[in-house]
């Protein structure tokens, strides 16, 4: 028997990656794993916040630049970090982008580019690697999701759309993968304090002529709260899904806002 002590962190051992990882809810998930023992690796579009991202890591994997709405350079990073970190017990699909339009302003291009970040990103993300999950008999997936997948917003068709079908496939994949000891579940975070955040609001002022603090609140009516949610709130909901002992939640959009939806 082996005198090596026994780690009291959950995720000791397994390797995870995160989709865009360099900022806002990707990065406070990253750093998430990485204290409760998982070695995390980052895939984004921006090498700078990449880098400075996996530096604040407890436990650093790699990164690797890659758009997930490109399949083949998707695939390419993946495997870069996999032959690098070895294979991936944990993935967070979290990349994403929003826009809004009126839906009678909402031309092809930008419909189709909602559904690419947002929902065939997770598709191009999650294709190269569940089957390896799969076939070592163990793996926890997390596709960050949003409200806008569990119920509708004015002026946002084609991202609601596009988290709509993202939980769609997560049901039928956590069907799939129920007899693989493979997990897999969504968060919905209602509006959360990020970057997006950050660009919703400075549309709504460019849009109503009202501040910073009217848009704000405004937003934040749609909580029952009161308040926006904190990215740190998201990352420990995709710790509790990411943990061993998570082993029969799967198949579920679990709801972090504050009430907005239950």
């Amino acid at each position: 028997m082996s005198d090596a002590p026994i780690s009291d962190l959950p995720l000791d051992g397994r390797h995870a990656l995160v989709t865009g990882g360099g900022s806002g809810i990707g990065r406070a998930v990253a750093q998430r794993l990485s204290a409760a023992g998982a070695v995390v690796s980052l895939l984004g579009r921006r090498p700078g916040p990449l880098e400075a991202a996996l530096a604040g890591l407890a436990r650093p994997g790699a990164w690797a630049q890659a758009d997930v709405t490109d399949a083949t350079g998707t695939a390419a990073a993946l495997a870069a970090v996999t032959e690098a970190q070895g294979p991936l017990d944990v993935l967070v699909c979290n990349a994403g982008a929003a826009e809004s339009a009126p839906f009678g302003e909402t031309d092809a291009a930008l419909w189709e580019a909602m559904l690419a970040v947002n929902l065939t990103g997770v598709f191009n993300t999650l294709r190269p690697v569940l089957p390896a999950m799969r076939g070592r008999g163990w793996g926890r997936v997390v596709a960050v999701a949003s409200t806008a997948g569990l119920k509708g917003y004015p002026y946002v068709a084609a991202y609601c759309a596009a988290k709509h079908g993202v939980l769609g496939l997560v049901r039928a994949l956590a069907l799939e993968t129920a007899r693989d000891g493979v997990t897999v579940n969504a968060v919905c975070p209602g509006f959360t304090e990020t970057d997006l955040l950050e660009r919703s609001l400075a549309r709504i002022e460019a849009a109503t002529g009202r501040g910073r603090e009217d848009a704000a609140a405004r937003l934040k009516a749609a909580n029952p709260q009161g308040r926006f949610v904190a990215p740190e709130e998201v990352a420990e909901a995709v710790l509790w899904l990411a943990l061993p002992a998570s082993g029969a939640v799967t198949g579920q959009a679990i709801s972090v806002s504050g009430g907005e939806v239950t």
